[in-house]
């Protein structure tokens, strides 16, 4: 007689099969209870003047209560094939950067939305629904609320999951001044002894 194990399910997928279930399905988003952004346009406009996205360009932000911008951080992205895993890591580390955490609150106060320039139409794709995972994964384990995931495309930008969305700015379009963006960037983030040097030089 002879005794052995069976394989598990999740030992016998291959990799691509396991990182295809680390994706978000729309109807799966829209069940989320995502919360919806009062002026999504606002946003996007914000984003795009500051941080001037080209495809491959994923830009993570932070959003106060009164969805004002807190912190926000870009960088590019070319994982093939896409996988929610990976994109969770890429955007937590990101957060721990430009913002402290707020595990210790019982309700999340602050929301992240997550804006990804990218090539093709506007119309869904896996590369979405990891990015949609990871977003939700990363959130949970920064203690913030999952907000937005908006695409930007040659189309315009569109709020996946609410059907919002609008034709400028779009992948190819010149980003706005700060001046007459209707967002106002925060400061730029400095840290360490010797900014803390330089501003003491330049006060005097």
């Amino acid at each position: 007689m002879t005794f052995g194990f069976a394989p598990s399910s999740a030992a016998s997928l291959s990799p691509s099969a396991a990182s295809a279930t680390r994706l978000l399905e729309p109807a799966e988003w829209a069940a989320a209870g995502i919360p919806l952004l009062r002026d999504p346009r606002e946003i996007v406009g914000g984003l795009h003047s500051r941080h001037r996205p080209k495809p491959a360009t994923a830009i993570v932000a932070v959003l106060d209560p009164d969805e004002r911008l807190r912190a926000s951080a870009s960088f590019t992205s070319h994982r093939v094939p896409a996988d929610g895993w990976m994109f969770r890591n890429t955007l937590l580390a990101q957060l721990r950067r430009v913002i402290p955490h707020d595990l210790r609150r019982r309700t999340p106060v602050r929301t992240a939305v997550l804006l990804y320039c990218r090539e093709g139409d506007a119309r869904w794709t896996e590369e979405d629904g990891a990015w949609m995972w990871g977003l939700r994964d990363a959130c949970t384990l920064h203690g913030l609320r999952c907000g937005a995931y908006i695409t930007l495309t040659r189309d315009g930008w569109q709020v996946l999951g609410e059907g919002r969305g609008g034709r400028r700015p779009n992948a190819a379009s010149v980003p706005e001044p700060f001046a007459t963006s209707e967002t106002s960037p925060p400061p730029p983030r400095t840290g360490g002894v010797a900014s803390d040097v330089l501003r003491r030089a330049a006060a005097r």
